[in-house]
């Protein structure tokens, strides 16, 4: 589903005008973002939870030369579906 059926969904649901359900979506994921980008976790009852993690440096190897080298470290991005997501979903 994309941002634009998400939209079409929500327009749909609440019965508003189109414009304000696109409205809706995009600020709801514009703060969804900033939060995480700001590493907090977001958690969402009855959804899920977003967390990000911070990896560190790794070593690793070059596949091509098998030469060893320094694999950065990096933030990523994770989700735990709640209970009820899993169960809802499942069923």
């Amino acid at each position: 589903m994309t941002k634009a059926g998400l939209a079409e969904k929500v327009y749909e649901k609440l019965m508003i005008d189109k414009k304000t359900s696109f409205e809706l979506v995009e600020g709801f994921i514009d703060v969804l973002k900033d939060a995480l980008a700001k590493g907090e976790d977001v958690k969402i009852s009855g959804f899920g939870s977003f967390t990000v993690r911070t990896k560190a440096d790794r070593r690793g190897r070059n596949p091509k030369t098998g030469e060893d080298i320094t694999i950065f470290g990096r933030k990523v991005l994770t989700f735990k579906p709640s209970v009820v997501l899993r169960e809802y979903v499942n069923s």
